[in-house]
């Protein structure tokens, strides 16, 4: 199995856990606001499960609502940089 990052997305802030296999979680669960500073956190920490694992994680999101569209965007911004 990859490793795979989770995200409940809500309104305003994301919470995440990462797992390297199935009831195997990476770190502690956390929460992410949509600011600078929050999805910075988030790529540090998606980056630190990539270095830890030498494979890229799949995110996995729950999508309701449209909350989603602003994550999912500023991974791929980020990952320019």
């Amino acid at each position: 199995m990859d490793p795979v990052i989770g995200l409940d997305v809500a309104k305003g802030e994301s919470q995440v856990q990462a797992f390297l296999a199935r009831k195997h979680p990476f770190g502690k669960t956390f929460k992410f606001k949509y600011d600078t500073k929050g999805l910075q956190d988030f790529y540090v920490f998606y980056t630190e499960v990539e270095r830890h694992t030498v494979a890229e994680p799949v995110i996995v999101l729950d999508s309701t609502g449209y909350y989603h569209i602003f994550t999912s965007h500023h991974k791929r911004c980020m990952s320019t940089i």
